[in-house]
Formats: C-alpha cells, structure tokens, sequence
C-alpha cells in the first residue's frame, strides 16, 4: 500500500483552502443558495470547482460538456475558466434547479457561454452524436444520476476528441465504494466504473483525492 503522507486532518484542510482557494462572491452566493436546498449536499466543493477549472485553463479547452448540471456551480467555475470563444453544453433534467443557476450565470457575465438542454441527459448525447459532434469536446464532466454512469462514460468518449479529458464526480461515494456491505445500485454503478476506467486501454487515468473522488480519464491520441 502507498505511504500516506498528509494525515488531512480538519486544521490542515481548513489551512490548505486557506492558502489556495481563490473565491468570489458570485460563487459563495450560489453555494449558500444551494446548500439551503434538500438536494444540496450533491453540489461540488469549492476546490474542486477551483480544479476543474485550472484543468480547462491548463488545456486551453473551448468545447466542454457537462452531464448534470444541478443549481450550476461547477457550471459557473468552468464557463468563467473558458476563453470568450468557449462554450458548455449543460445537459440536466432539472427546469428547477438549473433555474437557479440561471440568475448566477447572468449576474457573473457568462450566461451566453452556456447552451442548457433540459431533458434526459441520454437522448441529448444522442443528438449531439446524429449532429455530427462526435469527437467534438475537449473536456466532459460526468455527474449525472449514478446508474447511467457507464452510459455517459461511453458515449462520452465518442464525443470526446483524442487528448481530451473526462471527469467523472463522485468517484469516492462518501466512502461507500470501499465498504462490502454497501450493495446499492448507485454504489455498485459507480465502483464497476471506477474499475473499468482503471482497466480501460482507451484513456489515460487518475484518481484524485478532491471533493467527493473526482476520476480523470484522458483519451489517448
């Protein structure tokens, strides 16, 4: 087993968003907004919207898509992370909560890079694939309903360009993933993913430690 270096106790974590953590009002508004909801607790962390986006920068992607957008947090973090000429597809089925991303996105000054498609997340990427799309995206984020993650994964590489990146969220569960006597269906779908990414000669792979377990997959070229 590897060495475990950090022992990230919640001092250290508090230290490390401390000196890393680049925030805004926009983003704490929203997040306090979401948090209020009964559905909150699926909103990604700040850093790890902070990393998402530094991927996108990093890579100098253009065209994103995101398979779950939710009140539009990580949505906001990417479309402000994109140059003028970028754009995300955000495909939910959600006219509720997305609603609330809406009025963030406005108010941030990146609502026209966003195309929102509500609807199921499946017939989207279908069309997307029957209009010519396919390896059309640098950079898809998955976190969607955890049952159709195999679904997304695979149609997701066939939109995705060679030497693009997939992040597929909540590759960790709350630790429920390592745990035997959790059998679920969301559960079960999301450890065969994480094993067959680990295993799939298509993409280049890692799991990081931020959030929830965030698992990159880069398609070879």
């Amino acid at each position: 087993m590897s060495k475990i270096f950090a022992n990230l106790n919640p001092e250290l974590f508090r230290y490390a968003l401390d000196v890393s953590l680049r925030d805004n009002d926009i983003k704490r508004r929203l997040r306090r907004e979401t948090a209020e909801l009964p559905e909150g607790g699926m909103q990604i962390t700040p850093e790890q919207g902070q990393f998402m986006a530094f991927l996108i920068a990093l890579m100098g992607a253009r065209q994103v898509l995101e398979i779950g957008t939710f009140t539009g947090y990580s949505t906001l973090c990417m479309a402000e992370a994109l140059p003028e000429d970028g754009r995300i597809i955000a495909c939910d089925c959600s006219e509720e909560w997305t609603s609330i991303g809406r009025r963030y996105w406005r108010e941030a000054g990146i609502a026209d890079k966003i195309d929102l498609r509500i609807g199921d997340a499946r017939t989207s990427l279908d069309r997307l694939l029957q209009n010519g799309m396919g390896e059309a995206f640098d950079l898809i984020f998955i976190d969607a309903d955890k049952g159709g993650y195999d679904t997304y994964y695979e149609k997701g590489l066939l939109l995705l360009r060679r030497g693009g990146l997939i992040m597929v969220d909540n590759a960790l569960w709350g630790g429920r993933v390592a745990d035997d006597s959790v059998q679920d269906e969301d559960t079960q779908s999301i450890r065969n993913l994480n094993k067959k990414i680990r295993d799939d000669e298509r993409v280049e792979a890692s799991l990081i430690l931020v959030g929830d377990g965030l698992y990159l997959a880069r398609k070879k070229e």
